[in-house]
């Protein structure tokens, strides 16, 4: 499997990755460069995808970046995990409930390891944990796909503040909260990378034709 695996320590730009995303998505419908896989963090910022609605926004004073992902408005911070993604379907299933599937299920054997049960929510898209007998997100997802090929990804929360929250409905869903690996274990979460790329890698084996 020919796929390049990129981990940043410091922080990312938002603006750079998604250029950066762009062009690869274009050197991969060419031929010229190999599917990416790619974990970072962001800076403080809220995002709105193609779906988002004025009315999610809770706070008018903050500053949305509109993006062509899926989904609604969310925040991204320090302490979340940004998993990037070009993936080429075209050798693969052509299928983009399939490839929600194994990301869904990605993060599921992620949190695994860590003795944490989540699950996802068809209803939902996404993947939730019970805290206090209250189900509350864990982790989001927004992909795009041109051409068979997908990119974007997902995020997980791992000690990222939860206050920025406040400001918007995430995902556009009002009746349920969102929290982080702190608040529900204390576990300590720092070769999540490793077990991220192993996970992730395992299963893009079961999204082949």
């Amino acid at each position: 499997m020919n796929i390049e695996v990129k981990i940043n320590n410091k922080k990312v730009n938002y603006n750079y990755a998604i250029n950066y995303m762009e062009k690869r998505l274009e050197e991969v419908i060419k031929g010229k460069k190999s599917e990416l896989l790619w974990i970072l963090e962001h800076n403080s910022i809220y995002t709105g995808g193609i779906r988002s609605e004025k009315k999610d926004i809770l706070n008018k004073n903050i500053k949305v970046i509109k993006t062509n992902r899926g989904g609604k408005h969310t925040y991204h911070g320090p302490g979340q995990k940004i998993v990037y993604f070009v993936l080429n379907l075209n050798k693969r299933k052509k299928s983009i409930r399939y490839l929600i599937d194994r990301i869904e299920n990605c993060i599921v054997n992620i949190l695994k390891e860590y003795n944490i049960k989540s699950y996802p929510d068809r209803k939902n898209i996404g993947i939730w944990v019970n805290e206090r007998n209250k189900s509350k997100k864990i982790a989001a997802i927004g992909i795009r796909v041109r051409k068979w090929i997908a990119y974007h990804g997902f995020c997980l929360n791992i000690k990222n503040e939860l206050d920025p929250y406040k400001k918007i409905i995430p995902c556009g869903i009002l009746d349920k909260k969102v929290t982080n690996l702190k608040k529900i274990s204390k576990v300590k979460f720092d070769k999540i990378d490793e077990i991220l790329i192993s996970k992730f890698i395992s299963n893009l084996k079961n999204l082949n034709a």
